[in-house]
């Protein structure tokens, strides 16, 4: 992989890691002042507005990434695609927020979910105008190739959503407080943002009229190709955490909802590296250098692997210790929840970077396909297993769901022209598990205490794994020597005599 993806990806990395540290610190202070009721009704806001979000942005960050990145000959191509995202972006904002507060106004929210549901669907139609252009003034800068600018921005605001959020929440607000903060975070956030994108586009262009090459049919195919893809994604997500709330209660969705935050973090690593793919493949793409797309491709899904493999193992093995520690003890019946949402969300890490980069080419319905047909049995199931079985019948339909991203879109990405497992090397990687498991499982049950597992077994788990890989071949000796020129002097001189060591 190239050194401007092995940045980005270092970049975006940094700020997932930097804003789930953050988010492990206030969550639990959340949790305990709104209570597990509370907090599910919390959560069930962020699901609807997640889903009302992808609606309205209409496709523009994936829109906006991939063509901003692009060498085109039109003059002043990044400025143009710029104005017309962000008239776009601000546009469908606005509507979304009028649909929100109209619905409010009805009555309808207050009849069917409470009279206190109306105060958070007007926070939420203001959260929406914020989200929606913060994500257009971060994605235009990630296009542009200034992660190391756009990702601090999301750790700053995570840290004022904690702040604030928090803070209006001990003072009584509740869900509301909550709700309050994320508009203060965001709306600071995204004045930031709009700062430095200024400084690298000219935004005398911003409603002004567009020139007659500039190819808006072919912007608006790929945004309305990408809402539908993204829709069908965030339907995974959510659509289980909606239905829960809808069909039981809202104690159940809150245990649900941490059981799933603490699944979702074999996600930040191919997260990160979804999001630099799209913008950074889509030239290699263009170029038409297709054998480099399959060996990228094949050695980010190799590495996605190896490393969810790792943290699956860890986050099986602890999850009973972990989740009452970190949540409560009210919260232990997510332990087992945990359990059965890993293993599906172990193939969706695989799915992301995969994914991306079949997005990266513009061709849209296999792609549509493979993810409609992973979100139609994810309903369905949700649908069969909630009434019966709750929060676990939803967690099993869920990790089903999830699961099938990966085959899917394996089976999409030949449709599209490359082949993202042909150096994955499951064989050595299975090998690499079983020997981290006896290792992780067995030191886990030799101590007695929560505390001890939390702080040993990851240490001692994660070297053995990677001791293991190694020896194993799950890494080449060339790609540990790329890596490490890529290091600060002083940290490759550090670990280049450790790695020769175990190799």
């Amino acid at each position: 992989m190239s050194r401007n993806v092995i940045r980005g990806f270092l970049s975006i990395l940094s700020a997932e890691v930097g804003s789930l540290l953050i988010g492990l610190l206030i969550t639990p202070v959340l949790v305990r002042l709104l209570g597990s009721s509370a907090y599910g009704d919390y959560v069930f806001v962020l699901s609807a507005l997640s889903i009302a979000v992808i609606v309205v942005n209409a496709g523009v960050n994936d829109g906006i990434r991939k063509f901003i990145a692009e060498e085109r000959t039109q003059p002043a191509w990044e400025s143009h695609v710029f104005a017309f995202y962000m008239s776009t972006a601000t546009l469908l904002a606005i509507g979304g927020a009028v649909v929100f507060i109209a619905v409010s106004a009805s009555g309808l929210i207050a009849q069917t979910l409470g009279q206190r549901f109306e105060l958070y669907a007007y926070l939420a139609a203001a959260l929406l105008v914020g989200r929606q252009l913060f994500q257009t003034g971060r994605n235009a800068l990630m296009g542009l190739g200034l992660e190391q600018y756009s990702e601090p921005l999301a750790i700053v605001q995570k840290l004022l959503f904690g702040i604030t959020g928090i803070s209006l929440t001990y003072i009584g607000w509740d869900v509301a407080g909550a709700l309050a903060g994320h508009i203060l975070a965001t709306g600071i956030v995204c004045i930031v943002a709009f700062g430095i994108v200024a400084q690298q586009v000219d935004m005398s262009h911003l409603g002004s009229r567009l020139p007659p090459d500039f190819p808006v049919r072919e912007l608006l195919t790929f945004n309305l190709g990408s809402v539908v893809l993204v829709l069908l994604m965030t339907s995974l997500y959510h659509v289980d955490i909606l239905l829960l709330r809808v069909l039981t209660s809202g104690e159940q969705t809150g245990y649900y909802r941490a059981a799933l935050l603490v699944a979702e973090f074999l996600w930040f690593a191919p997260f990160a590296l979804q999001m630099v793919l799209l913008h950074s493949m889509s030239e290699t793409w263009s170029q038409g250098r297709h054998d480099e797309v399959s060996e990228v491709a094949s050695r980010a899904t190799r590495y996605t692997l190896s490393l969810t493999v790792l943290l699956a193992l860890g986050i099986a093995a602890l999850a009973d210790a972990f989740v009452p520690l970190y949540y409560g003890a009210p919260f232990a019946p997510a332990s087992t929840v945990v359990v059965y949402l890993l293993p599906g969300a172990l193939g969706f890490a695989i799915a992301r970077p995969i994914f991306a980069i079949s997005q990266a080419k513009g061709e849209l319905t296999p792609l549509i396909a493979a993810t409609g047909a992973a979100a139609l049995l994810n309903l369905l199931l949700n649908l069969v297993l909630i009434p019966r079985h709750g929060m676990y019948g939803a967690a099993i339909a869920t990790s089903v769901g999830y699961g099938s991203m990966l085959l899917l879109h394996i089976w999409a990405a030949r449709r599209v022209g490359f082949d993202p497992i042909s150096d994955i090397r499951v064989r050595r990687v299975v090998t690499t598990a079983a020997v981290a498991a006896v290792a992780i499982f067995g030191i886990d049950c030799l101590l007695d205490s929560p505390l001890l597992s939390l702080l040993i077994v990851p240490a001692v788990g994660g070297c053995s794994y990677a001791l293991v890989a190694i020896q194993a071949g799950v890494v080449d000796t060339v790609e540990i020597d790329a890596a490490l020129a890529r290091l600060p002097p002083s940290i490759r001189d550090y670990l280049s005599p450790v790695l020769r060591t175990i190799q």
